[in-house]
């Protein structure tokens, strides 16, 4: 992501700063028969107008008094044209001028992108280096297929441990809580990314001091549970923190104390497995519409071991250490089946671990810790081989033999280690 982008103002995720006028926008909503209406009530023309130097001349300015967007076009079919430029293009027209960086800047013109079908996901990794500690973040555009290092992280994370990450409003990637790598002990700190603006902003903190704890996302709030404090000791406290009214609150305590290892949302509730107090596994869930937590022992969690994703109502986890097997859990037999083998697997080295599993497009990516990418069509059946296909990553040269030699040699370790994996949209 280049550098040139920092003048991007920030976001306000409940205000529209669109800067559009209200014809224009009552215009472009009759020549896009799928758009809507901006969500806000009242759409002002401006509220910092800008101030040329030369008064242009009355042909050239639009109906709102401003100068258009492109010269010699409405309004309404400048936005029309302006919402079609790739993602990775829209750093560039930010530098064209103030009016076209107000565009971007608001939640109008990526949210008539999504409402068209035009929005864009971009899958993000946060790793850590194997060689220094250093946690840094890499963007991968699918169109593309190529990895892009990201400026670096807020500066509390930059070496932090232990922390949880989620994604809200399909656009704002949370890092919170985390292990203080300058002061030592947990943290309450929260900060969010926004893939519109391009900024980091500041969250309000947790409610309690938190690492190595389970996250999730359920009706657009972010839950926290579980994790240690930084005094030894486990914690049973649960929060949930709600966008629309910027705070957290706690909800029920978890069963017993533990420190989640796996965690994942499948039919409106949120399982985490986990080691107790004693080191014990165990395994609990919990239903947002009760606020209650309950011990399960089914065979969805006894038989759930690695990396999963939800897809079309369905849980998916990885069958093997590298992912190109997946499995997918019968609710019918209470049992983990086999669904899909890509039938090219890359070894057992620490370096073609997959490491996450994320939704993309509709289709399943394994993410892996060379970061290498998988993506496989369940829906194409589990013996279409052309259902898989390689995103990213050079790791796909290499043979099964080449890997296993790789890893009685000593060269298997990872270089990375993806810590966490998510898509964005814009």
């Amino acid at each position: 992501m280049d550098t040139r982008n920092r003048t991007a103002p920030l976001v306000d995720s409940s205000a529209c700063l669109c800067r559009v006028n209200r014809s224009s926008a009552a215009a472009a909503a009759r020549r896009l028969p799928a758009s809507k209406a901006c969500v806000q009530p009242s759409l002002r023309a401006s509220i910092h107008p800008l101030k040329p130097k030369a008064s242009p001349r009355p042909g050239d300015r639009s109906r709102g008094g401003q100068c258009p967007l492109l010269p010699g076009l409405p309004d309404d079919l400048a936005i029309a044209c302006l919402i079609r430029v790739p993602r990775a293009d829209h750093w560039k027209l930010r530098l064209v001028c103030r009016r076209w960086c107000r565009l971007l800047a608001g939640n109008y013109f990526y949210g008539l992108r999504r409402r068209l079908g035009l929005a864009e996901q971009w899958v993000y990794a946060v790793r850590r280096d194997g060689k220094d500690g250093h946690v840094s973040w890499d963007v991968l555009d699918p169109c593309r297929g190529a990895w892009r290092a990201l400026p670096p992280l807020p500066q509390e994370y930059a070496g932090a441990d232990g922390f949880g990450c989620a994604v809200l409003g399909g656009c704002h990637l949370y890092l919170l809580g985390g292990a203080d790598p300058r002061r030592g002990g947990a943290m309450r700190r929260v900060v969010f990314y926004s893939a519109r603006s391009n900024r980091w902003h500041r969250a309000p903190d947790m409610l309690r001091r938190r690492q190595c704890f389970g996250t999730c996302v359920i009706g657009n709030r972010l839950y926290v549970a579980g994790g240690e404090s930084g005094g030894g000791g486990g914690l049973r406290s649960a929060e949930v923190f709600d966008p629309a009214k910027n705070r957290w609150s706690f909800v029920a305590e978890m069963a017993a104390a533990m420190v989640p290892f796996l965690s994942a949302v499948h039919g409106g509730r949120w399982y985490v497995k986990g080691l107790g107090a004693q080191q014990e596994v165990l395994s609990q869930a919990y239903s947002p519409e009760t606020d209650s937590w309950s011990v399960v022992l089914d065979g969805r969690v006894t038989g759930w071991r690695s990396p999963s994703a939800c897809l079309g109502g369905r849980i998916y986890a990885a069958d093997c250490k590298d992912g190109c097997r997946l499995r997918t859990y019968d609710d019918a037999a209470d049992a983990w089946t086999t669904c899909v083998d890509s039938k090219q697997h890359r070894g057992s080295s620490q370096a073609a671990e997959a490491a996450a599993i994320v939704v993309l497009h509709g289709r399943l990516c394994v993410v892996r810790n060379d970061m290498s990418v998988s993506a496989v069509d369940v829906a194409a059946g589990a013996g279409n081989l052309q259902g898989w296909e390689t995103l990213a990553g050079k790791a796909h040269a290499k043979s099964f033999v080449t890997g296993l030699l790789s890893n009685l040699a000593g060269r298997g370790r990872a270089k990375n280690h993806i810590l966490h994996c998510q898509v964005l949209e814009a």
